[in-house]
Parts: structure tokens; C-alpha cells; sequence
């Protein structure tokens, strides 16, 4: 069992209004040599919460991190032209996102949220996750 001490959001970093799938992603992330996804949970501009690597997993989503964190990752975070940074978040995607943290802490009652853009020097998930989430739990 791993200790889970981090919850790191990410985006997809994909076009604002673009569908994305975890088989896509999953897909892209072979592509580079990973075992499996990277992230544990995609999150749908739908609200849909999709299942990605098993938790029980060590992630490839954030170098240095991974090996006691979860990865959550939503679909989009780059405006509609592919390039620039920007929280393209749905509503449903943000009841979503807070629901999963929610359940996730309820497992996991010590852990942190954080955004990928504290451990990387990237934009990612396009908006200040650990300052948004601060008071959720």
C-alpha cells in the first residue's frame, strides 16, 4: 500500500471546448515510454470522473512525486488556440474535481491538493489549484 501524501492536479493541456478521452491520453503517454497513463483520474469537461492508472500504482504524472501522490488531471487548460494557458474548466468539471478530493481525503486524511505548477516549471493545471482548494476539507 502506498502512502499518499499529495493530491496533484493537472490539465490535459489540450484546446478549450476539445474532447479528450483517457484511451487518448493513455495512448500519448505510451508514446513517450510511460508503462500507463501517468494520471490516476481524468475528469471529462462532462463532469464524468474516469478511472486512469490504478492508485495503488505509483503515477507518472510529476517527477520527484509520484510514488506518494495521486494524479488528477481534467480535460483542457489551453485556450482555443492550442498555445495559450488558460482554465478552461467547465462547471461540471469543477463540482467534479472537488467531489473526487473530497473522496479522496476522506481515504486519505493527511494529504495535501496541489497543482502540477508547484513541482514544474509549467503552467499546468492553468490556475493556483492549491490556493482554490485550501479550504475544501
Amino acid at each position: 500500500m502506498r502512502t499518499i501524501s499529495k493530491f496533484i492536479i493537472h490539465c490535459s493541456a489540450t484546446p478549450e471546448g476539445s474532447d479528450y478521452t483517457v484511451s487518448q491520453i493513455r495512448q500519448w503517454h505510451l508514446k513517450q515510454n510511460f508503462k500507463d497513463i501517468g494520471y490516476h483520474y481524468v475528469i471529462y469537461r462532462n463532469g464524468s470522473i474516469h478511472a486512469g492508472r490504478p492508485v495503488a500504482q505509483a503515477g507518472a504524472h510529476c517527477r520527484g512525486h509520484n510514488a506518494n501522490s495521486i494524479g488528477i488531471c481534467y480535460i483542457g487548460g489551453l485556450a482555443k488556440n492550442g498555445k495559450t494557458p488558460k482554465d478552461t474548466r467547465t462547471e461540471a468539471q469543477k463540482v467534479a474535481i472537488e467531489q473526487l478530493l473530497k473522496e479522496l481525503h476522506n481515504r486519505y486524511p493527511n494529504a495535501t491538493v496541489h497543482g502540477h505548477r508547484e513541482f514544474a516549471a509549467k503552467d499546468c493545471p492553468s490556475f493556483d489549484a492549491k490556493n482554490e482548494y485550501k479550504n475544501l476539507f
